[in-house]
């Protein structure tokens, strides 16, 4: 059973996420304020900045990068810059 959240990305109520992702108070936050729709929207940026920027997990600077990057993206409301990538217009 899908449980509905009201997710601060989007600003609207929607599926909530079937488990926490992150561990700690970052995931405890993401769980509780962040969809399905939203993480998904966020796996892709990370995606995208994990090849461009051709981070290493296993780097702490690297995955502390990838963090702050995340909490801007879906708490600050600030997108993801990615160089030579250029969004679709819609």
């Amino acid at each position: 059973m899908a449980r509905t959240i009201f997710c601060t990305y989007l600003q609207k109520d929607a599926d909530g996420l079937d488990f926490q992702t992150l561990p700690g108070e970052l995931g405890k936050k993401v769980f509780e304020n962040i969809s399905k729709e939203a993480w998904g929207m966020w796996m892709s940026k990370q995606t995208m900045l994990i090849n461009e920027k051709k981070l290493n997990l296993m780097a702490p600077d690297d995955r502390a990068l990838l963090e702050k990057t995340m909490v801007d993206f879906l708490f600050e409301g600030k997108d993801v810059e990615i160089e030579g990538y250029t969004p679709e217009k819609k």
